[in-house]
């Protein structure tokens, strides 16, 4: 298990059964970004691997 693997749990126990849209998701990400500018590269991959899960390119 990652030390990441934690908030990923708190975020699946807290909110999984929401839905949410990626737009929301994206503005998330932003206000981020915009508290922590040192995990800008950290987001910006995130984001970017989310985007081309089916782009068969990047597999």
């Amino acid at each position: 298990m990652y030390f990441t693997d934690r908030g990923i749990e708190e975020l699946t126990e807290r909110r999984g059964e929401e839905e949410v849209t990626l737009a929301w998701l994206a503005e998330r990400l932003r206000d981020f970004v915009d508290l922590h500018p040192e995990f800008e590269a950290a987001v910006d991959r995130l984001a970017t691997w989310l985007a081309r899960l089916d782009d068969e390119d990047d597999q």
